[in-house]
């Protein structure tokens, strides 16, 4: 073993829900010699990073959470930010994860080394190596900025917004909002009563609809604490709630239903038919991401709000000139323009056994099998990889699913001691399965381009089905899919 780098068995990048839930579950089972790493200077993740104006979950509270380390206190039925992120925060404290976290160690890059059959990992704080490697950075991880013509000598301040910029107050500044999507329906409405004009350039219209949001009682809260049970019923009445409704993505014919939800919620809150017309979406419901608010609307109605639907031409140095030929003064730009998912940096980064890297791979669609190995990247798991990204649920269901399936890879390794990979036919099999099953759903057939498609016009993000399958097909890890790549060198 090379003496120059630390070695840890099990090596897991990303300390979020994925990391710190793989985490905890490692230790549950007894697993001790593993390290999480991180980036940043705390757990947290996506809940970290992203503190915009508004910030929180769409998804319920009881349910947006680690079944396994229920939070009894959460203050509203959709959690705000700072309460998610504190809650990982406890997590990792009360279940003895700190002690395994290696913050401020960004991965540059991970490699197999096919003759000791470890993982050599590149960090800034150092090199590590490691049998098994788990990579749990997520989807929502890395801002997505177009390259805009003419941005580079835009003379005002520019920023994403999971960058938010704090320190810059925009009171009365002329801010150009770019992107319609879930970020921005939630800090819109916080920035809008205060910036001088609001200028909100929309490429497509969303879905909206109302947030069925409330503060959860003190009452409420005590029997969480105090019931055995009632938490964990909560949380199933939640889950097949959302089941059921994961039915309409299946078949969209039943999404008649909820569009007439949101054109009911649009009618209320938009008032002028020009502005509303602008704002009703020429798709079928659930082809992009639905979002959920109750304030956006009103904030599109004040006076200092304009919606432009002309696409972004260029950017000059002191504002934003649209396909008509009008240029929109602006000081400010804020990007509510999403995140890298189908073209995932971490692919760039990690290289297998024939020295090529997942992007390579890929070339430009994400395929894994059971959405958490990868042909040619020996004992190589991924938390949240292609196609186990959710339109109706929530991912931390999902992530579960797939701690099972790493922990009956883990003791199938124990038996073992060699390398695993999943066999090229069942990765091929697999991914053809899904390809068919999402034939006919709305993200296929719903009449728009979103994120979930990537640049071959394939869905590789989303699970074309209900999460109790998905949960089926991982709760028992299937050796007879994987190859055994030859005898480990030995553990240090």
């Amino acid at each position: 073993m090379d003496s120059s780098a630390t070695h840890t068995r099990i090596a897991l990048v990303g300390a979020g829900f994925g990391g710190l839930g793989a985490a905890i579950r490692l230790r549950r089972a007894g697993y001790r010699d593993f390290l999480v790493f991180d980036r940043g200077s705390d757990v947290g993740g996506t809940w970290r990073d992203n503190t915009y104006p508004g910030c929180a979950c769409d998804v319920p509270s009881h349910l947006y959470s680690l079944s396994f380390a229920p939070n009894p206190d959460w203050s509203r039925s959709f959690s705000p930010q700072p309460e998610i992120w504190a809650y990982l925060r406890r997590v990792a404290d009360g279940h003895g994860v700190r002690p395994h976290l290696r913050l401020e160690h960004e991965v540059r890059a991970a490699a197999w080394d096919d003759t000791r059959r470890v993982w050599r990992l590149d960090t800034s704080r150092g090199s590590y190596t490691a049998e098994v490697l788990v990579a749990a950075g997520g989807p929502l991880t890395e801002p997505s900025v177009p390259d805009l013509p003419g941005l580079a000598d835009f003379r005002g301040e520019v920023f994403h917004s999971a960058r938010w910029r704090h320190d810059l107050d925009l009171t009365g500044r002329r801010v150009a909002v770019v992107g319609t999507g879930a970020s921005a329906i939630q800090f819109v409405p916080r920035i809008a009563p205060g910036v001088a004009q609001l200028t909100l350039l929309q490429r497509t219209p969303a879905w909206v609809l109302p947030r069925r949001d409330r503060p959860i009682t003190g009452f409420e809260r005590a029997v969480y604490r105090h019931v055995p049970g009632a938490q964990k019923l909560a949380r199933a009445a939640v889950y097949w709630a959302r089941e059921l409704q994961g039915t309409a993505f299946l078949r969209p014919a039943l999404m008649r239903f909820g569009q007439a939800m949101a054109r009911r919620h649009l009618r209320r809150s938009i008032p002028d038919p020009a502005l509303r017309a602008k704002l009703t979406p020429a798709y079928t419901m659930g082809c992009k991401r639905v979002l959920l608010s109750n304030d956006y609307y009103p904030a599109l109605n004040r006076d200092n709000v304009e919606v432009v639907t002309e696409a972004i031409s260029r950017v000059t140095p002191t504002g934003v000139v649209t396909a008509d030929g009008r240029e929109h003064p602006v000081d400010t730009i804020i990007f509510g323009t999403g995140f890298h998912v189908t073209d995932l940096p971490m692919a760039r980064a990690i290289r297998g056994a024939d020295g090529r890297t997942l992007a390579e791979h890929w070339d430009g669609s994400m395929y894994a099998y059971r959405g958490a190995t990868v042909t040619g990247f020996p004992n190589l798991f991924l938390l949240l990889g292609p196609n186990t990204g959710l339109g109706h649920n929530s991912v931390v269901f999902m992530i579960e699913a797939q701690l099972d399936y790493l922990l009956g890879a883990l003791r199938h390794l124990d038996r073992t001691g060699a390398p695993i990979e999943p066999t090229a036919r069942a990765q091929r099999v697999y991914n053809d399965e899904l390809d068919r099953r999402m034939r006919g759903t709305v993200w296929t057939s719903g009449g728009c381009r979103s994120w979930y498609l990537d640049g071959t016009g394939r869905n590789s993000t989303l699970w074309p089905g209900y999460t109790w399958s998905y949960w089926l097909r991982t709760r028992r890890f299937d050796a007879a899919a994987y190859r055994s790549v030859g005898a480990t060198a030995g553990r240090s």
